[in-house]
């Protein structure tokens, strides 16, 4: 927040992925408390993949986006968020997303989900005193549908039209999972590059909020793929489970 109040510069990286001052000391500060604290857990985190910075894996990993939304971050419109989950052979299983600009954090646990209002800086409540959330029924209505504001194109578009939406709002980075998980919105679907650090945690969040998110032939994602580089397969996010009988039998794009 330091650096959203000044001015800052935008530079690319080797794959044309924005990064700024904040994504660094985002993650100069999370990395280094998270291996105090977890010394025994390997920490993926985006800006060290990008300086070729990859610790050996096990069945669990740490996964870290210090700023998810650097295009947002840009924009000053408040629609960024740092993720972090833990990943157990494969599932995210908990997770922290973090609105710094909305002072609002969603918590994923075996318990279920749940969001508090804190200011940067403040102290966390316990999860005992946060707001439990889930997601909504469908209940035979058409599904709204929450989608990325900087990154949309044709394949999404004719994906939304097979899953019967009519409607959308746009929203910027894990923003889209927490919308759904609070019962906001009901699917996002997602044709285009994405990594492993950029969807884990609001995986974590949908999934115990009662959602899901499948690749486009219905599989569950599955994280920690190295022999991937990280990235993901094209995939949507549902909030009523039921919404993945939507996806089409036959192929929508080129599938990832």
């Amino acid at each position: 927040m330091e650096v959203y109040g000044q001015d800052f510069a935008v530079r690319s990286k080797a794959d044309r992925s924005p990064v700024c001052d904040a994504d660094e000391r985002s993650e100069a500060l999370i990395v280094a408390r998270l291996v105090a604290a977890f010394p025994e857990l390997p920490v993926v985190a985006e800006e060290s993949v990008a300086r070729g910075l990859v610790p050996d894996l096990g069945p669990d990993l740490i996964l870290v986006d210090p700023l998810d939304g650097t295009r947002e971050f840009a924009k000053r419109n408040g629609e960024f968020t740092i993720n972090i989950a833990l990943v157990h052979e494969g599932s995210p299983t908990c997770a922290v997303v973090y609105a710094p600009a909305r002072g609002r954090l969603w918590v994923a646990q075996s318990g279920g989900a749940f969001v508090c209002n804190v200011a940067p800086g403040a102290t966390v409540p316990p999860v005992s005193d946060m707001t439990p959330i889930h997601v909504r029924p469908l209940a035979g209505r058409d599904p709204l549908a929450v989608v990325s504001r900087s990154h949309r194109n044709e394949e999404t578009e004719e994906l939304m039209q097979q899953l019967g939406i009519r409607e959308m709002r746009e929203a910027g980075s894990a923003l889209k999972f927490c919308l759904i998980a609070e019962g906001e919105a009901d699917v996002y679907p997602r044709i285009g590059r994405t990594m492993e650090w950029d969807i884990a945690a609001g995986d974590a969040v949908l999934r115990a909020a009662g959602g899901t998110v499948t690749t486009l032939d219905g599989a569950a994602l599955v994280y920690g793929r190295r022999d991937r580089a990280f990235e993901c397969p094209d995939f949507v996010a549902f909030g009523d489970p039921s919404g993945a009988r939507r996806l089409p039998a036959g192929p929508v794009a080129t599938v990832r």
